[in-house]
């Protein structure tokens, strides 16, 4: 299978589990089997079947049993995999065009529960108050405990401007939180930028979608044109980013390093498993699509930048701070990742459905596995705004049952920076308590607080790096 017959996401947008993807939409040829088939186990399959079928209290379908079947086959392979219905399939292949009907959430499955991944900015689950780590345990009066990750997403979808009631528990709240929701048409515009002040750029990837790319090429050349000069400092803001598209994190990572710069690859049993992807136009682009980071402003590959991540920060977001962190082109800040490093191929089966089939891992250019470790920040900077790291609030990939190990050793440590404490300090004090540190508020019409410590912190390390360079 060649690359131009794939279709490739690391991350799934809409209500879907942040998670590396390779659409295939070509037909899926036979491949040798490995072994022979089980006799003794398809015979005993077969007999339970039957049973079934013969047996059971009241009739069931034979739909339902096969399609039954197959998600506990998937189910139980590790918590990316599963099968699609015609709705699932059509709800994944829209969901990337940057506008589809729902919450704003992305979910995974966890013990039979739903865990909320990261809320999407600007949705009715963010406004809402979802938080990621949040416990789906109810959808309106239906417990979610014993429902599949499709047919939950199913319930939470539904006609604009209907209501849905989510019970939530959440960490360090002794009571189930109960939300009422009023679903929406999503309409994400993925990238949002603004100059923070005389020289110094914030532009924020809340997902990676078809257009991300061509978004992020207009916003670097506005802020270069609001500021009238070159750039003395770039702040690129992935937290929470779920994911989304391997060609729009491609892309990204391409309008900051060398043309031709290893961003990722993968590795799989099969040929098909493998992948080297480069910062080249073949690799992000459409075919016949001009390039659009071929008249970037002169200086964006060399403007010093910080990289802020979170928990919420998976799949192609860990991609792009991985490959900008090997590079050392970027400073990473903020907390470690969610550590979504499984690629999933999407296999067509027939009649409109499909299988999400975990086929490989992907690496960094350094060859470091993002799974079940996720990105390490060169500075750690906790939000104060949110529960301390410390206190294990922060649910991520290796917290999944059936996640896939991390196939590399240790990394080194990285410096620490909390709320109250300077730099210096940091990496043998305690956290101290800061008295003048407010909670993030958003003025109208704004894309980012001017209470956000951490992009106060990012912004903080891009002007030492400027008095620094002078000196």
């Amino acid at each position: 299978m060649t690359q131009k017959t794939k279709f490739v996401l690391v991350g799934l947008a809409g209500l879907l589990a942040g998670a590396a993807l390779t659409v295939n939409l070509s037909a899926i040829a036979d491949k040798d089997a490995a072994s022979a088939l089980p006799i003794e186990e398809l015979r005993a399959f077969t007999d339970v079947f039957a049973r079934i079928k013969n047996d059971y209290v009241e009739p069931v379908d034979d739909k339902k049993l096969i399609t039954g079947a197959i998600n506990g086959m998937l189910n139980g392979l590790d918590p990316h995999s599963s099968y699609l219905d015609v709705e699932g399939f059509k709800d994944l292949q829209v969901g990337t065009q940057g506008e589809f009907g729902g919450l704003g959430i992305e979910v995974g499955m966890e013990d039979g529960f739903v865990r909320v991944v990261s809320p999407i900015e600007d949705t009715p689950a963010f406004k809402a108050g979802v938080k990621p780590g949040d416990l789906i345990i109810k959808l309106d009066d239906t417990p979610v405990k014993g429902l599949s990750l499709n047919d939950a997403v199913k319930r939470m979808r539904g006609k604009p401007g209907s209501n849905i009631k989510l019970t939530i528990s959440r960490k360090g709240v002794d009571k189930p939180i109960v939300i009422t929701i009023t679903r929406a048409v999503i309409k994400i515009r993925s990238v949002k930028s603004k100059l923070l002040e005389n020289g110094y750029g914030y532009v924020r990837v809340t997902q990676f979608q078809e257009h991300t790319g061509e978004l992020l090429a207009e916003a670097l050349t506005g802020l270069y044109k609001d500021n009238k000069a070159p750039l003395k400092g770039l702040i690129l803001d992935l937290r929470n980013d779920p994911g989304g598209l391997l060609n729009g994190a491609v892309a990204v990572t391409a309008a900051f390093v060398k043309p031709d710069s290893l961003v990722v690859y993968t590795e799989g049993r099969s040929e098909d498993a493998k992948m080297r992807l480069t910062a080249s136009r073949e690799n992000y682009l459409r075919p016949m699509q001009t390039d659009y980071l071929k008249s970037l402003p002169d200086g964006v590959r060399q403007v010093p930048m910080v990289v802020l991540v979170n928990s919420g920060s998976a799949s192609a977001s860990e991609i792009v701070a991985g490959a900008l962190q090997d590079h050392k082109r970027a400073v990473v800040m903020g907390t470690r990742t969610f550590g979504k490093g499984s690629v999933q191929t999407i296999l067509p089966i027939g009649n409109g459905t499909a299988i999400k089939l975990t086929t490989a891992r992907y690496f960094t250019p350094n060859g470091r596995s993002i799974q079940a470790k996720g990105i390490e920040p060169d500075i750690i900077v906790e939000d104060p705004n949110l529960p301390s790291e410390d206190e294990g609030l922060g649910i991520r990939e290796v917290d999944l049952d059936k996640h896939l190990s991390n196939p590399n050793g240790g990394e080194s440590a990285p410096i620490v920076i909390k709320p109250g404490e300077s730099p210096k300090a940091a990496p043998t004090t305690k956290p101290g308590k800061e008295k003048d540190i407010k909670p993030l508020t958003l003025e109208p019409g704004e894309i980012v607080s001017k209470n956000d410590f951490q992009v106060n912190q990012a912004l903080n390390l891009l002007k030492g790096l400027q008095i620094f360079q002078g000196r």
